[in-house]
This record gives C-alpha cells, sequence and structure tokens, in this order.
C-alpha cells in the first residue's frame, strides 16, 4: 500500500515522488502540519515557500548540518559587537519587560 493511502495527505502536498526537496506554501504547511510531520518522520523534507520564495526547512531532526563551533562563536562576538543599550540600564529594560 503506497505511504500517500497510508498517511493521507491534502492534494495540495502531493508531488511527484521523483523530487528530491518538495516545496509546501506556508499556508498548505501550517493548515496540514500534522500530515507533513508524519512523513518527514518517513525521511521526507520540504522546503516551505511563503510567496513563492523558500523561507524554512521542514526536514528529519538526524538530517542538520553540523556547525563548526568556532565558527559559530565568532557570529555571536560579532553580534554583540553592534548590541548597545544606547543609554539604558538593564534595570530599565527588565522594568520594561514586566509590562508586558
Amino acid at each position: 500500500m503506497d505511504h500517500l493511502t497510508m498517511n493521507p495527505v491534502p492534494t495540495s502536498l502531493r508531488l511527484d515522488e521523483d523530487v528530491f526537496m518538495k516545496m509546501v506554501g506556508l499556508f498548505d504547511a501550517k493548515t496540514h502540519l500534522s500530515a507533513l510531520l508524519k512523513r518527514v518522520a518517513q525521511g521526507e523534507e520540504y522546503t516551505i515557500t511563503k510567496h513563492g520564495t523558500p523561507v524554512a526547512f521542514l526536514g528529519p531532526a538526524g538530517n542538520r548540518p553540523k556547525k563548526d563551533p568556532r565558527e559559530v562563536a565568532d557570529r555571536i562576538r560579532a553580534l554583540r559587537k553592534g548590541a548597545r543599550l544606547k543609554g539604558l540600564t538593564v534595570r530599565q529594560l527588565i522594568e520594561e519587560g514586566r509590562r508586558y
């Protein structure tokens, strides 16, 4: 029995099986997330698009590429260089956050 029959997926999500990376629109991904996750658990991968532009990847957790820890640390350091409080104190930021 075909896995599409075992795990029904909306027609808008059914694509040719020979497509390596399937593309799914954001609306369909939100609407049918459970069905997508079942297929991802079976090893399928999807690119989620917003207005035709790829914005996210949905795939099995074990397929994520490993990042070099040094590169990650360098990116964090670069990000911190531009972060300034511009006259605000940490206490003011904490109090502002408590309002919401």
